[in-house]
């Protein structure tokens, strides 16, 4: 059984689409169909049965993801173990950046590029839900992740806890406040998270937990394109502190929200009893060392200058 052909099946199933598998393996769609028709031609059975409007697994089909997952998992394994045999200092890393953590983690990119010039260090950008998938599947080693997380599947590193605070346009009816409670939130249009962000989630939680539904205008994983479509007018949004802090005060209002606080707690995630390559247990030292000594500090205070006139909300 070609691991290729696996590859591209168990990528289809994840992605719910040969267009988007295609997509994401940098592949044509013919490629992809045909690869899979021969996984189905070798198992001798049909994998997926497709319909206008949906693709289900036949029972083979299910079988062959399953284990195709772990076939895949070990083959990423193998290989990490066999290129890590007498080869530190040169190879590749690969670690999962969330779209929402990209500064948290700049400081220890650039100090993991100047220590390790031989490591070519790749950036897996994807939300945290795509990057625990990847860590359970063996594609990734090492990523940050959103907790808190199934600490039966993962080890984690904390590395920054933080509130999300309110961000409107200046002028807006907050302005005097010194805190705001999320229902005070209940009849606003809302800049949301992306779906495949477990921020979205957790906000979405919280808003149930206060008695209300939000109102979604608009989403983005990007915290400064959130902030433009605040200023544009299209809806208020939620964002960690420390972004808050950059932001223009004489263009937009932040305070913290309450009743429920809502936390933005990240961590360096790897899976539980999984094989750490030396360039992983590397990044880890380097994370360690670079990463927010106090998880509760703005780690956008040095290193970050704030945007024009952007001074300390209050």
């Amino acid at each position: 059984m070609e691991l290729r052909a696996l590859r591209y099946f168990v990528e289809v199933v994840k992605q719910k689409s040969f267009t988007a598998a295609a997509e994401h393996m940098f592949v044509t769609q013919p490629t992809i169909s045909k690869m899979v028709k021969a996984l189905e031609d070798e198992v001798g059975s049909p994998l997926l049965l497709r319909d206008a409007r949906q693709m289900v697994l036949t029972d083979t089909g299910q079988i062959v993801y399953q284990r195709g997952i772990e076939v895949l998992a070990a083959h990423a394994r193998l290989e990490a173990e066999l290129n890590d045999l007498g080869t530190f200092g040169r190879g590749a890393l690969t670690i999962g950046i969330p779209p929402m953590g990209g500064a948290l983690f700049t400081p220890a990119i650039a100090a993991f590029r100047q220590r390790y010039p031989k490591i070519e260090l790749k950036l897996f950008e994807r939300g945290s839900k795509a990057i625990e998938a990847a860590l359970i599947d063996g594609e990734l080693e090492l990523g940050g992740v959103l907790q808190p997380v199934d600490t039966d599947m993962f080890d984690v590193l904390p590395v920054s806890r933080q509130l999300l605070w309110l961000v409107a346009p200046k002028g807006s009816r907050w302005d005097d406040a010194n805190e705001v409670p999320l229902t005070d939130l209940a009849s606003e249009p809302f800049v949301f998270y992306g779906e495949s962000l477990v921020l979205n989630d957790v906000v979405l939680s919280a808003c149930r937990e206060a008695g209300f539904a939000p109102t979604i205008v608009g989403r983005s994983g990007h915290w400064d394109f959130m902030a433009a479509m605040v200023q544009a007018g299209i809806g208020i949004a939620l964002l960690p502190a420390p972004y808050c802090r950059r932001l223009d005060a004489d263009a937009f209002t932040c305070r913290r929200v309450v009743a429920p606080e809502i936390r933005w707690d990240m961590a360096v995630g790897w899976r539980r009893n999984g094989y750490l390559s030396h360039a992983a247990r590397a990044w880890l030292d380097v994370a360690r060392e670079m990463l927010p000594a106090n998880i509760d500090q703005d780690f956008m205070a040095d290193g970050f200058p704030r945007l024009k006139g952007g001074a300390r909300p209050a």
